[in-house]
């Protein structure tokens, strides 16, 4: 499943990733942002596609793409 953290204080918000991560990011954000206020906020569950990795795949095919095009110039 994807997940995404909001924050409860200031509208951040963490890219589709998994709940381990987006936890991390959210303890990371207030640790950063918002010393000594203990994390709140909430977290999301992409229900449109609820098993989606995200773009990270996207970015792949187009790095990939980019890589074969600047191989095929001379």
């Amino acid at each position: 499943m994807a997940f995404r953290y909001r924050c409860g204080e200031c509208g951040f918000s963490t890219s589709w990733s998994t709940q381990s991560l987006s936890e991390d990011a959210a303890i990371a954000h207030y640790a950063d942002r918002h010393p000594g206020l203990l994390p709140g906020g909430s977290f999301e569950v992409n229900r449109k596609n609820p098993d989606s990795p995200g773009c990270l795949p996207m970015l792949g095919i187009a790095i990939l793409l980019l890589l074969i095009i600047g191989s095929c110039q001379r």
